[in-house]
């Protein structure tokens, strides 16, 4: 298809400490066992879209990825690994690999995103159009503990996350407005924008941008260029290519613009005239064609379109960017969408790898995953949980809505609620933890119980 795929990998996300570190970068954190960055890059091998350049924040992280995917992936993707400082911003990334750009078309994914949707249907969805971006949308997804796995008593309701306002032409292929959550509560005049448009342009809050988007590559570069203080596809790049392409038809129509602050903005009056003129147009092939006058004098049509892919209500898509979505996901993918753990063996609703040894009277109820080369003690209960390879578990230990990682040693008598336990920590005996986070190799002594708390080794 001609595209290639940029993969924002990232590094040491601040929003998951003390779930990542130095030795487990974002990338490589694992979902239901396996590494975050695997199922992105086997939905873009499933679309055959296969020329990828992984970009990944730190030289070592990107040293641990790399090592990864040439052992995981061998001979089956093209990959370029390229390192980038830490918080650089995905705009700041995409300026800094730009010489490695070079097809009319890129699709960006982030690496964080676990989802069915295929990425060859947002790319071809982005040629049909001839557009300048295609972003895919999806439904908001639902967050917190089902009904049946928590562990409270309160709190049982699933949460739906956090929202975008987008406008949609009515036809449902133009994105004519994004607004993040965030900017929404911040940003009235937003809403005042959007507001002169009711009627016309469809307003949806239940939707979210997944960050999987196509760009004309000449354009993108020529934005991060211009705009060197962008630091992000989502909230900088993308609403100034929909606002721009309002402008573009505001210049196509000679449609007065007011200044404000020394930066183009729409008068009110001028919105809605400009509104209305683009919903009258929407469905005429010459949408979005602006004039421009190239260096030699001459005139030239260039094409802007900014355009929606909007995934099934039915697909599964969500972001890991908070230790919740990390806990949901995990839950999801060992349960309702356990058929994105491709070629895993599963038997009666659960995951299990191959020889586990469980002692007597011990229970793993539906939808677990129990790795490779675990032990579990006598009298042991397992629900709704992910324990990871080489875990070593003793005798009367329940473990409820929580992740085990891999080499994770339990005492006789623990008890683990709502938790993520990192590699190679150790639970001495009689340990009861609720909705804690316990970073990779800590100890945590003898008889000791917390509720809430984030537990890490000190850097050193």
């Amino acid at each position: 298809m001609d595209f290639q795929v940029v993969v924002l990998a990232g590094g040491t996300s601040k929003n998951l400490t003390p779930l990542v570190s130095k030795e487990v970068p974002k990338p490589l954190l694992p979902v239901a066992n396996r590494p975050l960055l695997y199922y992105v890059l086997h939905q873009l091998e499933q679309s055959n879209l296969k020329d990828l350049i992984v970009v990944v924040e730190g030289e070592d992280a990107a040293l641990l990825v790399g090592s990864w995917i040439s052992g995981t992936f061998v001979d089956r993707l093209h990959v370029e690994i390229a390192a980038v400082p830490e918080d650089i911003g995905t705009a700041g990334a995409i300026r800094a690999i730009s010489h490695h750009l070079t097809t009319k078309d890129i699709l960006v994914v982030s690496g964080d995103l676990v989802s069915d949707v295929p990425p060859g249907a947002v790319a071809a969805t982005h040629r049909r159009h001839d557009a300048v971006v295609t972003a895919m949308l999806c439904s908001v997804p639902v967050s917190g503990p089902s009904e049946s796995g928590s562990s409270g008593g309160k709190d049982k309701a699933k949460k739906p996350g956090r929202y975008d306002i987008i406008g949609l032409d009515p036809g449902k292929q133009f994105l004519l407005h994004i607004a993040t959550g965030a900017e929404i509560e911040k940003d009235t005049r937003l809403q005042k924008h959007i507001l002169h448009a009711v009627g016309q342009m469809e307003i949806r809050s239940d939707l979210m941008d997944a960050y999987m988007y196509a760009f004309k590559r000449s354009v993108l570069q020529e934005v991060l260029d211009q705009k060197d203080t962008f630091q992000s596809l989502k909230h900088d790049v993308l609403p100034y290519l929909v606002q721009s392409q309002l402008k573009s038809e505001a210049l196509l129509n000679g449609i007065p613009q007011a200044e404000e602050n020394g930066n183009e903005k729409f008068s009110s009056q001028n919105n809605q005239v400009l509104v209305s003129q683009i919903l009258f147009n929407s469905s005429i092939p010459s949408f979005h064609k602006i004039s421009s006058v190239d260096p030699d004098g001459s005139a030239s049509i260039r094409t802007h379109k900014c355009c929606a892919y909007i995934a099934s209500s039915s697909s599964y898509c969500m972001r890991l960017n908070s230790i919740q979505a990390f806990m949901d996901i995990n839950r999801d993918v060992t349960g309702e969408a356990d058929y994105l753990l491709s070629n895993t063996s599963s038997d009666h609703n659960n995951v299990i790898g191959p020889s586990p040894k469980l002692g007597t009277k011990t229970t793993v109820g539906p939808h677990c995953m129990l790795g490779e080369g675990s032990e579990m003690g006598d009298k042991c209960q397992v629900k709704r949980s992910v324990i990871g390879r080489h875990c070593r578990i003793g005798s009367h230990v329940k473990v409820v809505n929580s992740v085990v990682m891999n080499h994770v040693t339990i005492g006789d008598g623990c008890i683990i609620q709502g938790s993520v336990i990192c590699s190679n920590v150790q639970l001495q005996e009689r340990v009861v933890l609720k909705d804690c986070q316990v970073g990779a190799g800590f100890v945590v002594t003898a008889g000791s119980e917390y509720k809430g708390e984030s537990m890490a080794r000190k850097e050193k």
